[in-house]
């Protein structure tokens, strides 16, 4: 390395005070917890990373791994010719970054520059002599910007990659990868990997030094490696003579290598107790096998690399840029050369990718708030007429277009809101032992609500179940046994074959005939849910509400999405899911707010406590007075058919059943109208002359579609306020709605919880989409078709490749060139007076440091329909 230890590299490790397990947190915050796919939560990459600037990260990611997380000059340049980018707004940006760099340099030579710089200006080619540029680069060699001197900690597996040895650093990692498979698998390895239950650490430790994959001289280096990982980074911290002030700098680099694997490693650590160490044991095999590895190579040095532009570059640039003949720089001023100088170094490839990017994410602010604005004004003289009923939607951009389409046909009302409805709540379904958390993964379950039904009914439905488990257990087992797996083909090859076709040419109708004959067979009874709690001592998580926390989380969910009085006959609210098949993706499809699992439970839990009589009369209590013949129901809103399907329907009568029987007329008319708008956005379709519904359904059950839906895709904005600030504006299915009233919220208590719960959860899943939209190389899954499914817990390229952590390219691209999704940064917009915002800020440090910090962009709207830009 660059610098020597400050003690003698004989010594052994015990005699240093090195806190690893600190050190191996602190490296931490460069990566995220990666969950299972199977419950995909969205999470931005650089969650823990928001204390810095988003260019700061930027330009750490370019130096440490080159990973560029600003969009490229093909996203730019595709964006500027379909008129996402307004040039007027990008010139007033520019102004502005050239206001403020106060250099004593003619503000019109300056624009000029940078424009050209920008690609605003066509600059002809001129040939440029190099002798010439040097003699004149060596004669202003005192001018050269003065810069900290930048060091980028490299591991010696980078460093050898940098110097043409790449076959280290990818042994490296194909070694990691394989003992992270096995160590990680929960469901597909027949057998589970050997002393597993120590640790993975231990259990590698014992076994490398049988793998043969490794020449014996390395398995032999493994054998005096300490027992204790811990033990083992300090030995390997001065084994490879790491300064002290760099051994997170070379932690960070590790975990930045694999940042899939490693963030896997971080979850399990974070959710079993048993694997509290895991990442420690992590760095402690990786660091371990790179010292085995790299040894033929040491002594190593790094030197601090130097400044990459050169004198001659920045030259070079006002040649291009500036029409500047190098010659013409001997006859400037010290004062002028110094300042031009400073403006090229300056005005580099991160501070122009900024201004495009802030000038697309203000462009597309312009349009919505003209949007708004023109509509605000009508509406403000709109009447408003009584609701037939009211439904709540999950604040999921799909809801928007269906929330429209509702809207225009009858006297409906809909309201916005986070879909698992403010109820911390573990969820398991009838006849199931498997619990899922079913709210937003930054916060934990606090009830546990299950289906229950009377014994006789529930072990009859056990025993159908147990029939299809059984059978599916016996299908894996005869595949993974020798001698069954022979016969496995007679036995079931000519259904497979009949399956195969059917659901590859008929799709749509395989899965009726398939879903028809399940029902039938499976014959699931209606079933309760454990709303009270009985307080028998349950093992876990509370079985149930108490009484007061059933009055507390309906009066905390009807003041979150703005429902507290003029209640409509019948009240729908509605959940949401998606349905696919052959789809590793699917949960990434289904509610955000629910941990990757359809919201229709969460639903219709909400709706059963809205109507029990004690909570109606506590909440009258509370100034919130629900009509007695109101009545809540519960629906499922399915993504990927337009469909919304009622689920939880108590008796009704009168004005409620009258509402309910005209929501069943126009259920079909809106699924049929949404449908055509979204099958239109389908790239896979030839859409003339197709029936919509039809063709969404067979987009749901046909096998081979990459692309079901568009899920999130092109999500920008998110808006917290009354819905008469967007009603029958066409928002393309790009806002998160949520209801919000100031008026009713003299504390500011709500607006505090939507942006610390809500807002946080589209933030996440804004940023996801924006990773894997501008560096799906490093942190989107590539191409579908080409993925791998590996150990039960996530998808691969081919057989060893980093555990993918974005989303697919068929998620956000609709080709191999034309991108879908537009990566811009969230813009959150409130309906609320200056003096709110201002309190927020104050109050929310977090919150205000994303916009600060250029991870948010918040602007707002006030009574009269004033806006104020606060990014």
């Amino acid at each position: 390395m660059n610098t020597v230890l400050s003690y003698p590299y004989e010594k052994k490790a015990n005699e240093f005070e090195l806190n690893v397990k600190k050190m191996v947190e602190k490296a931490s915050h460069v990566i995220v917890p990666l969950g299972p796919i199977t419950s995909f939560a969205a999470r931005h990459p650089w969650v823990n990373m928001e204390e810095q600037s988003f260019e700061r990260v930027a330009r750490f990611l370019k130096e440490m791994n080159d990973v560029d997380i600003f969009p490229n000059d093909s996203l730019i340049k595709s964006a500027w010719e379909q008129g996402e980018i307004k040039s007027e707004i990008l010139e007033t940006g520019l102004q502005n970054w050239v206001n403020d760099q106060h250099l004593e340099l003619d503000q019109g030579v300056a624009l000029q520059y940078c424009k050209a710089a920008l690609g605003l200006n066509n600059q002809a080619a001129e040939s440029l002599s190099l002798t010439q540029l040097k003699s004149v680069a060596k004669k202003l060699n005192r001018f050269m910007p003065k810069t900290t001197e930048k060091h980028v900690i490299q591991t010696y597996s980078q460093l050898l990659e940098k110097q043409g040895k790449p076959e280290v650093m990818k042994a490296l990692n194909s070694h990691m990868i394989k003992w992270c498979k096995l160590y990680s698998d929960e469901s597909q390895a027949v057998w589970s990997m050997p002393n597993r239950n120590r640790g993975f650490y231990h259990s590698w430790k014992r076994l490398v030094q049988h793998d043969p994959a490794l020449h014996p001289s390395i398995r032999k280096k493994f054998s005096n490696l300490p027992n204790e990982p811990e033990q083992s980074l300090k030995e390997i911290f001065i084994a490879l003579e790491i300064p002290y002030t760099e051994m997170i700098g070379y932690l960070q680099a590790h975990l930045l290598a694999l940042p899939g694997w490693a963030g896997m490693m971080l979850w399990r650590s974070q959710q079993y107790v048993d694997d509290k160490n895991l990442l420690l044991d992590y760095l402690a095999v990786r660091l371990s096998m790179e010292w085995a590895l790299v040894q033929p190579y040491l002594p190593m040095s790094q030197q601090k690399e130097k400044n990459k532009v050169s004198l001659e570059q920045l030259l070079s640039n006002w040649f291009h840029w500036g029409k500047m003949p190098i010659p013409t720089w001997l006859q400037l001023s010290s004062a002028e050369t110094e300042a031009r100088l400073k403006l090229s170094y300056r005005f580099d490839q991160f501070v122009r990718s900024r201004l495009w990017l802030e000038a697309w994410e203000k462009t597309y602010e312009a349009q919505l708030k003209q949007k708004i604005t023109s509509h605000f004004k009508k509406e403000a003289n709109s009447i408003n007429k009584k609701a037939m009923a009211q439904f709540v939607f999950c604040i999921d951009v799909r809801s928007e277009p269906f929330r429209r389409q509702l809207e225009k046909e009858e006297a409906f009302e809909t309201f916005g809101t986070a879909g698992f409805f403010g109820l911390p709540i573990e969820t398991c379904k009838l006849g199931s032992e498997h619990r899922h958390p079913s709210l937003p993964v930054m916060f934990k379950p606090q009830i546990r609500v299950k289906e229950f039904t009377n014994d006789n009914e529930l072990k009859t439905y056990q025993q159908r179940k147990g029939v299809f488990s059984a059978t599916s257990r016996t299908f894996k087992g005869m595949k993974h046994h020798g001698l069954a797996s022979l016969m496995l083909p007679e036995v079931s090859g000519l259904l497979l074959t009949v399956q195969t076709f059917a659901r590859s040419f008929v799709p749509r109708k395989a899965a009726a005939i398939l879903r028809k004959a399940r029902k039938n067979c499976l014959e699931k009874p209606s079933a309760e849910l454990t709303l009270t709690n009985t307080k028998h001592g349950n093992a876990g998580l509370p079985l149930g509400f108490t009484e007061q926390e059933k009055v507390s989380y309906a009066s905390q969910a009807l003041k979150m999405m703005g429902l507290t009085e003029h209640f409509a006959p019948l009240v729908v609210i509605c959940g949401h899911g998606s349905r696919s098949l052959n789809n590793p993706y699917a949960s990434s499809l289904d509610c955000g707010a629910c941990g990757g699992a359809s919201s229709e439970f969460n639903a219709r839990v909400l709706a059963s406590l809205c109507n029990l009589r004690e909570v109606r009369q506590a909440l009258q209590l509370e100034g919130i007075t629900i009509p007695a013949d109101t009545k809540f129901i519960a629906a499922e809103h399915i993504t990927t058919t337009d469909e919304l399907r009622l689920i939880y329907v108590p008796d009704l009568s009168g004005n409620a059943r009258e509402a309910y029987n005209q929501i069943l007329q126009v259920l079909p008319k809106v699924k049929k109208k949404v449908s055509a708008e979204r099958m239109k956005q389908l790239p896979t379709i030839c859409y003339k002359g197709k029936n919509p519904t039809f063709e969404a359904e067979r987009f749901s059950v046909d096998w081979s579609e990459t692309r079901p839906e568009w899920g999130l895709a092109r999500n920008a904005t998110f808006i917290i306020g009354n819905r008469k600030l967007t009603r029958d504006c066409d928002l393309d299915g790009r806002a998160f709605l949520h209801n919000y009233d100031w008026q009713k919220d003299n504390s500011g208590t709500i607006l505090a919880n939507i942006i610390k719960g809500p807002a946080t959860v589209t933030q996440w899943i804004n940023l996801q989409y924006y990773a894997s939209t501008v560096a799906p190389h490093y942190y989107g899954s590539g191409n579908k078709t080409t993925q791998t499914v590996t150990s039960g817990i996530g998808v691969m390229q081919g057989n060893s490749s980093d555990l993918l952590s974005g989303l697919p390219w068929q998620s956000v691209m609709s080709s191999d060139h034309d991108f879908y999704h537009h990566p811009l940064r969230l813009l959150v917009l409130v309906q609320a007076p200056k003096n709110y915002i201002e309190k927020l800020l104050k109050q929310d440090h977090a919150f205000h440091q994303k916009i600060e910090n250029g991870w948010i962009r918040l602007t707002s709207i006030d009574e009269a329909g004033n806006w104020v830009s606060w990014s």
